[in-house]
């Protein structure tokens, strides 16, 4: 095991890499720790919650609301819960989302920690201290920024995972290496989802090496006002298709990134395009996709990077360097629609 501080103005985050969940008696006091999970992580991993406070979610981003984050208050209610108490995410990005915006609401903030049990959740949705909830067709325009007490990081839970969250989690991977690695770009050409879930080893510094890219450049910008911008890329336009169109996290931001990429080549100097669309499809990954511009640009209209008539738009300069450029939402519609003819 390997343990990680990240230090933010508001307090600090202990990483545990290649850790047991046995480590929790050590980082929690079982009688006043409520864990919460959803039925899939639930069922796959029982000997987690054996003996312990648990709630119990209904899986799906579907539940990422509002009405979600009542029920689940009225439990904690329910079980006497105060202030010294610590809730504990173990799951996906929906569970940690939601369990990191109870935490930091509820009796306006008590200790709160994760265990990520899906690839897309241990190399970016528990990291950062975003924990956002949807609202209709608008992802995480609900949510507030609060740093988790602990994360802790187990691959093994990574054995049930099926085959489609492995290619949503290396979906954020390759938005990694695209804006910040290009070293880890060129691995990742090499090798494919298989390499990784052989090799313990070989997956376990991947995950490290993504959380500390993340965590490098959360540091550097906690509230996102400058270079925490980059982590957006593909996701601007990934986001605004994923609950109109039903896609999953990783599909959405993959087709986000192809469009990026081409959209950096016709705004500006890259010239890379090929090759990030090449490593989409090696990890079964889509890059485009027929749909309702106009419809998507209603959406974008809403989205938290929008500036007046612009929008703070990722994209690259080369593969490894990402850029953030303000461009007018009438000329991001005509490239959209450019890109698709």
């Amino acid at each position: 095991m390997k343990k990680v501080q990240l230090k933010f103005d508001q307090g600090a985050t202990d990483l545990y890499f290649d850790a047991s969940p046995t480590l929790l008696s050590k980082l929690t006091h079982n009688n006043t720790t409520v864990y919460i999970t959803d039925e899939h992580v639930f069922q796959a991993h029982p000997s987690l919650f054996k003996n312990r406070n648990v709630i119990v979610l209904k899986p799906g981003e579907q539940y990422k609301i509002l009405s979600t984050v009542e029920e689940v208050v009225q439990q904690l209610i329910a079980m006497q819960t105060d202030r010294s108490f610590t809730l504990v995410g173990v799951g996906g990005g929906v569970v940690t989302d939601i369990t990191g915006f109870i935490a930091s609401v509820y009796m306006r903030g008590i200790r709160f920690g994760f265990v990520p049990t899906s690839l897309l959740a241990m190399v970016d949705a528990s990291l950062g201290g975003k924990n956002g909830l949807d609202f209709g067709v608008f992802k995480n325009i609900i949510g507030v920024v609060q740093q988790p007490s602990f994360i802790l990081y187990d691959p093994k839970l990574l054995k049930t995972l099926p085959e489609a969250e492995w290619r949503n989690g290396f979906a954020e991977i390759i938005k990694h290496a695209a804006i910040a690695d290009a070293a880890m770009f060129t691995r990742l050409a090499k090798n494919n989802i298989k390499t990784y879930q052989r090799s313990k080893l070989k997956l376990s510094e991947l995950i490290r090496r993504n959380v500390l890219i993340k965590s490098r450049i959360v540091k550097q910008d906690p509230f996102e006002k400058g270079p925490r911008r980059l982590l957006n890329f593909g996701h601007t336009l990934g986001h605004a298709l994923e609950n109109q169109y039903e896609l999953s996290h990783g599909e959405a931001i993959a087709i986000g990134m192809a469009y990026a990429a081409v959209i950096s080549e016709k705004h500006g100097k890259f010239r890379q395009a090929e090759k990030l669309i090449s490593l989409l499809d090696r990890y079964g990954l889509p890059a485009f996709a027929v749909f309702d511009q106009d419809r998507v640009m209603k959406v974008l209209k809403m989205d938290k990077k929008r500036a007046s008539a612009d929008i703070h738009y990722v994209m690259l300069e080369r593969i490894g360097k990402g850029m953030v450029q303000s461009i007018p939402l009438k000329q991001l519609l005509d490239y959209l629609k450019n890109i698709q003819a």
